[in-house]
């Protein structure tokens, strides 16, 4: 199984449109529009998974410039993600094993500069 990244998609473009726009390649496992989480509109690009590895590199080769709901499409070979940085609290996520017994992302809890009242950080 071999998954595409599929970028530069039209507004219109939906899940079912990319899926049909690709299974003249092969079977496709799976098709998928990225959205942005609050207004559900897509964020222009996704995904499509292909249950054999010859068709995904077929759409590659093939698919790649070609139009799809009147956008030129870019296609190739998703990359797995690597660690995600972190935080803008100056950390970068979850440290374990510091002497403040495992605070998050280096936020000082001891922290009251709130006019001199005590800040009790939230439980996250």
């Amino acid at each position: 199984m071999k998954k595409l990244f599929v970028g530069s998609l039209a507004w219109a473009t939906d899940d079912q449109s990319l899926r049909e726009f690709f299974e003249q390649f092969g079977a496709v496992t799976k098709a998928e529009v990225v959205r942005e989480r609050d207004s559900n509109r897509s964020r222009g690009f996704g995904f499509v998974e292909f249950e054999d590895d010859a068709a995904a590199d077929k759409a590659i080769a093939e698919a790649d410039g070609k139009e799809l709901d009147g956008r030129a499409i870019t296609v190739n070979e998703a990359q797995s993600r690597g660690p995600r940085e972190g935080g803008s609290n100056g950390g970068g996520g979850y440290r374990g094993g510091n002497d403040r017994g495992g605070s998050r992302g280096g936020y000082n809890n001891n922290r009251s500069d709130n006019g001199g009242g005590s800040f009790r950080s939230r439980s996250w």
